[in-house]
């Protein structure tokens, strides 16, 4: 599973990175990680407004922090 932080490394974005870390640990889920800085990346997906999360290609997130269980949702 390939899961991307949008976003150019203020601290909800690094919040997000450390959630998404925390929950897949916790429940043994095997992600592939990567934070995406670029700024024209990041519109590439149609986010304005980070941090954003994107799953397998699939924006489900931007411009707020998911609780655990919904990350927990998406990551599943």
């Amino acid at each position: 599973m390939n899961v991307k932080v949008l976003g150019t490394g203020c601290s909800k974005c690094k919040l997000l990175e450390e959630r998404i870390k925390k929950v897949a640990a916790e429940n043994n889920i095997d992600i592939d990680l990567e934070k995406v800085t670029n700024i024209n990346d990041i519109m590439s997906f149609g986010v304005m407004l980070t941090p954003g999360l994107v799953v397998d290609g699939e924006v489900k997130t931007s411009g707020k922090i998911p609780s655990e269980d919904q990350v927990l949702s998406w990551i599943q």
